[in-house]
């Protein structure tokens, strides 16, 4: 499957590195810096966003990118969730993420798709729009819980 960077506003990855389709390379983690950090979102319930803050997040054992916590840089995507709960009882918590080395992640059935962390990735990253996605907006999942820090949080409205 191709990748299509060009169908994406380069505003919205501030910070982020393109893959580079002249090396071929499928991951982003020789263009990371180790320290890089970005504000992420999360969307669960008011209840359990409190819990999170108190006692630190608990990864997710499975979904679309294995296990991980699931977070997005937009806030949007994180404010849908969980799909299960009624707006009123939703919140968002903004986190800080040391992301690592991130492993770019375009396509479904993709070979590392569930497997990046045993490859020695810290990040997964779905991209906008790359159809993976029902929504098309990013996704991300951080392997290790003590990479992301609570910021706050926001009650959805």
């Amino acid at each position: 499957m191709e990748d299509d960077d060009e169908n994406y506003d380069p505003r919205y990855f501030s910070g982020l590195e393109f893959w580079e389709r002249e090396t071929g390379m499928e991951d982003l983690s020789q263009r990371y810096v180790e320290h890089q950090v970005f504000i992420m979102y999360h969307g669960t319930t008011m209840a359990n966003a409190l819990k999170i803050q108190l006692e630190g997040f608990v990864p997710s054992t499975d979904g679309m990118l294995g296990r991980g916590v699931y977070l997005s840089r937009d806030i949007k995507k994180a404010s849908a969730y969980p799909k299960n709960a009624g707006a009123e009882s939703r919140a968002v918590i903004q986190v800080k993420v040391q992301v690592g080395l991130v492993r770019k992640i375009w396509y479904q059935g993709h070979p590392l798709q569930k497997t990046w962390h045993m490859h020695g990735y810290d990040t997964a990253w779905v991209p906008p729009k790359c159809g993976m996605v029902p929504s098309g907006l990013e996704e991300d999942c951080v392997y290790d819980p003590r990479r992301i820090e609570v910021l706050q949080i926001f009650q959805n409205e």
